[in-house]
């Protein structure tokens, strides 16, 4: 394995050998936060459950097989997405009140929304393969009084697709000889090219949000959510009844 002597904290042994048996609740506890927490749009869902899978195969780094630890990242994604209607649901259009910040953005909500008036309560599935909406649909979802059993079906389909799959995704894709040995050879870079890669991510999503926020504050403005712009943020029901347009002309 070729290692990096710079950043010994990124060597696979070291983060193994820290997380010993907690590796994989800790593979868990990321995921579950990605939908299950407001501010899970943070984390690097997608990349995290190929590197996952790649390695479950290439080293077995949680010490189980591969249908256990995409079964565990399933469940934890579909109760993520469970929490983050609980939380829209009981809490109402009043989750979205808060000052904007790179943490929180009216135009997140407004992007999610836009998924629903689109594509209906498939949002709920389509939303696991995109970043961002897929931490705020589940809660949009609760706020607008999604149907709860309809929206644990879709929320079940989404996770098993997106956790279970994704994570088989980098399992079977071990199985490509020049992949696995070159995900043996440079695991330590591949770990550092994601890491540094979503922490780049999120460090221009932050400066980029708190710009946008000085200038409508220059400008006179007010970028804060109060009561009033927080229900127009909320769905209304029949949204959930739509057919989806997939081809974008407006028709349902």
């Amino acid at each position: 394995m070729h290692h990096i002597a710079l950043i010994p904290w990124l060597d696979p042994a070291t983060i193994i050998g820290a997380a010993g048996p907690w590796a994989l609740l800790v593979v868990c506890f990321i995921i579950f936060a990605e939908t299950g927490l407001l501010v899970g749009f943070l984390l690097p869902g997608d990349t995290l459950l190929i590197i996952a899978g790649l390695l479950t195969h290439t080293s077995n780094v949680f010490g189980v097989n591969i249908w256990f630890v995409s079964l565990l990242i399933a469940l934890a994604a579909f109760v993520g997405g469970e929490v983050g209607y609980l939380i829209g649901h009981k809490g109402g259009p009043a989750v979205f009140e808060r000052k904007e910040s790179g943490l929180f953005s009216r135009k997140n909500v407004e992007r999610t929304n836009a998924f629903f008036e689109r594509y209906g309560g498939l949002t709920v599935i389509l939303a696991r393969f995109v970043p961002i909406v897929r931490t705020f649909a589940p809660v949009a979802a609760g706020v607008g009084h999604m149907p709860w059993r309809r929206y644990s079906l879709y929320n079940l389909i989404g996770a098993m697709i997106w956790g279970f799959g994704l994570t088989m995704v980098g399992y079977l894709i071990a199985y490509i000889p020049w992949v696995r040995d070159l995900v043996t050879e440079y695991i330590d870079l591949i770990l550092l090219v994601a890491v540094g890669g979503t922490a780049l991510v999120t460090l221009w999503h932050y400066f980029s949000e708190r710009r946008k926020v000085r200038k409508e504050l220059a400008a006179g403005g007010d970028p804060d959510t109060d009561a009033a712009e927080a229900a127009q943020l909320s769905l209304n029901p029949e949204v959930f009844d739509r057919a989806p347009d997939l081809d974008g002309d407006g028709k349902h």
